[in-house]
């Protein structure tokens, strides 16, 4: 999409971390990397992004809270959220501070992640149970119990 020469000036920088940002919250971490990929220098980068932060249009703190509510509306666990942010670039405080607000009952998701995958409910065989558990687990539940 765009070549060595396409972010070579501060505007060019700014205008393409807009764009990505119009279509959806990132963090630092994030746009940093897809400007690295779109030929702009680490340098150029810093100074922008920081200018975006210091401007309220790029915020770590936003994209954490966007992001768990998309993804918990999807059915996935605070352990795989907090895993994925953590891979995002996102500091394990904020992470933390994002999970303690308690906008979230994690139970009740939990829940209604096993009735929708498992309409029948908790399996009586223990091989059954225990694929139903590790799919729990893998959407990031991992102290559930079917009752």
């Amino acid at each position: 999409m765009f070549g060595k020469k396409g972010l070579d000036t501060p505007i060019a920088i700014r205008r393409t971390a807009l764009d990505l940002l119009a279509r959806r919250e990132h963090t630092y971490t994030e746009l940093q990397r897809k400007l690295l990929q779109r030929g702009a220098t680490s340098e150029q980068i810093g100074v922008e992004l920081d200018r975006l932060q210091t401007d309220g249009l790029l915020s770590n703190e936003r994209f954490c809270e966007a992001y768990v509510h998309a993804r918990s509306q999807r059915g996935f666990g605070p352990q795989r959220l907090r895993e994925e942010l953590r891979q995002r670039g996102v500091s394990a405080s904020m992470i933390e501070t994002t999970f303690r607000d308690g906008s979230w009952d994690w139970q009740q998701l939990a829940q209604t992640t096993f009735q929708k995958r498992f309409p029948e409910g908790p399996a009586r065989d223990a091989k059954e149970r225990a694929r139903q558990l590790r799919f729990m687990q893998y959407r990031g539940f991992a102290d559930f119990q079917a009752d």
